[in-house]
């Protein structure tokens, strides 16, 4: 049986992954419901995914970070206890995370392989584009989107579906987080 794997992103009601301008992380809206949550999916066994700028970010993000930052929170450190692969054709080993390989091809031929060798489910945070060509190969079984409560439509970045192919989303899973953040799971299916 083939391992799940789950695209796991943070948005803006416009569908940005981040924002410049003053925008605090979590867009300033975390609360202890969602980081609750966040530490209970991540409490699961599970192999992260990463892409190669994903992977560098979240190193530099823990490498620079203080103990007052939001990068301490347990759900990060949770996630970085986990094994993960970074799939690059650039970065080579080994990597200042605990328990992390570098896997070079193509990204979908990695994760291809890891659906089908994992005994533990595949998780993703973030590496957006990496992640628009799995949902477009087919190897994205859920996608889970935490939708936060702001638009950032002159600081936005990182638009995380800018190019992808068209999907019908079948919603499987959704809550409501310290009143105002939604978690959405829905499964993806290409549009033809």
């Amino acid at each position: 049986m083939a391992a799940t794997y789950t695209f796991d992103v943070f948005s803006s009601l416009d569908g940005f992954g981040a924002a410049g301008g003053n925008w605090t992380g979590y867009w300033g809206r975390q609360g202890p419901e969602l980081l609750d949550r966040r530490l209970d999916l991540y409490r699961e066994d599970q192999r992260m995914v990463f892409g190669a700028n994903t992977y560098r970010a979240f190193a530099q993000m823990v490498a620079s970070s203080s103990e007052e930052s939001d990068v301490h929170d347990p759900w990060v450190t949770r996630m970085r206890s986990l094994p993960a692969t970074v799939v690059s054709a650039t970065l080579d080993g080994p990597l200042d995370w605990p328990d992390a390989t570098v896997a070079g091809g193509d990204a979908v031929d990695v994760v291809a392989r890891l659906k089908k060798e994992s005994e533990v489910p595949l998780r993703s945070h973030g590496s957006l584009s990496m992640n628009r060509a799995l949902m477009a190969a087919g190897l994205v079984d859920r996608v889970q989107v935490t939708l936060f409560p702001v638009i950032t439509g002159q600081t936005g970045l990182d638009p995380i579906f800018q190019g992808a192919a068209d999907f019908d989303l079948e919603l499987i899973e959704h809550r409501t987080l310290d009143g105002h953040t939604q978690e959405l799971v829905y499964r993806p299916s290409l549009h033809v």
